[in-house]
């Protein structure tokens, strides 16, 4: 079976992607293709080794069932940016084309989530508990301008403590709220999103 191989930052992207991109592709697809996450655990740790790992695999004895290795990142968090590469664009746009040269192989990407994965979440607020689902309906609709001042997983934070006075746990309950998040949502309201899914399905050869 053909799969994409996809290097991820931290443990709930290790948890979540795999099921979610899977469930977005299956009705896209004519064939079985697998989803396969590598956890590097931080973001430092995946650019210092992701070159190194991406070439292991697509030259690898494996080769011929990869269809492609994607690194991804969130946007906030890297600090290798330079210091004037400041807005959310710019640092996507750079960021993807240094990563990307640093490999120099066609079956390799690199994609930022804009700006952490859960903007993702914030699509839907049907997803939530209904205590902060009206909050999430304020920012649901633009769910990545939810920026680098008050990223996704803080505002998660401030607004579970407000209004449930409980903490908003990343991973297990990011995998609860993914496991209920439809991908075509996330795929309507987020252009970032939309642009890395259609380059799988690209890749895939079904664009």
């Amino acid at each position: 079976m053909r799969h994409f191989i996809i290097f991820v930052e931290g443990d709930t992207e290790d948890r979540v992607l795999s099921a979610f991109l899977g469930r977005w592709l299956k009705p896209k697809i004519s064939e079985q293709i697998g989803i396969k996450t590598v956890n590097f655990k931080g973001y430092a740790n995946l650019y210092k080794d992701y070159s190194q790992r991406a070439i292991l695999y697509l030259n690898g004895p494996r080769e011929a069932d990869i269809i492609a290795v994607i690194s991804l990142l969130d946007l906030y968090g890297p600090t290798f940016y330079p210091d004037n590469i400041l807005t959310a664009a710019d640092r996507y746009n750079w960021g993807k084309a240094h990563l990307e040269k640093r490999v120099n192989n066609p079956r390799f990407r690199h994609y930022f989530v804009v700006h952490e994965l859960e903007a993702w979440l914030l699509s839907d607020p049907a997803i939530f508990p209904p205590q902060v689902a009206t909050l999430i309906e304020e920012v649901s609709a633009a769910p990545e301008k939810v920026n680098f001042n008050r990223t996704p997983a803080k505002y998660l934070e401030e607004i579970y403590l407000q209004k449930m006075n409980k903490n908003y746990k990343k991973v297990t309950e990011g995998n609860r709220l993914f496991s209920r998040l439809n991908p075509e949502i996330v795929y309507q309201k987020c252009p970032y999103f939309k642009a890395f899914a259609d380059d799988i399905l690209r890749l895939a050869g079904e664009k």
